[in-house]
């Protein structure tokens, strides 16, 4: 005969609580936007340095770039508040998946290059809240 067990509960430290998850989540969406504003002017003044600047008219690789500014600041923030690289990497993929997943309607005519920047960040926030709950563990600490 199997008897079943009931599951163990999850240890009060390792919960995490929906005040929790928003204080963080909204934490990384701030850092976010200052690695947008705080990067941009940097990468204009090494591209046109190289006289490359058109590169950020590029909707691809400007992407791309604004996602990299993203992720830099957002990863600083997640590394001060003490996560492990795999989930500041995770959360690094979270950044670039829209983008990347958005090139294809983008290349087949489907969207213009203001849909793609729109819709990548709209399809950012719920990409890092899928991160943020796969892990409960690592974000209830915060």
């Amino acid at each position: 005969m199997h008897t079943t067990h009931p599951a163990e509960p999850v240890p009060a430290e390792h919960r995490l609580s929906a005040r929790r998850f928003a204080l963080h989540f909204a934490e990384m969406v701030a850092a976010m936007a200052v690695g947008m504003v705080a990067l941009h002017p940097v990468w204009m003044l090494v591209l046109d340095a190289f006289g490359a600047g058109s590169v950020m008219d590029n909707p691809y690789s400007g992407a791309l770039i604004m996602a990299t500014n993203m992720t830099v600041a957002m990863s600083a923030w997640m590394k001060f508040r003490g996560h492990r690289w795999r989930p500041i990497a995770e959360m690094g993929a979270a950044m670039y998946l829209p983008f990347l997943v958005l090139f294809v309607p983008l290349a087949l005519g489907f969207i213009s290059d203001g849909a793609l920047v729109l819709w990548g960040h709209v399809l950012m926030l719920p990409a890092m809240a899928v991160a943020m709950v796969l892990r409960p563990s690592e974000y209830a600490h915060c």
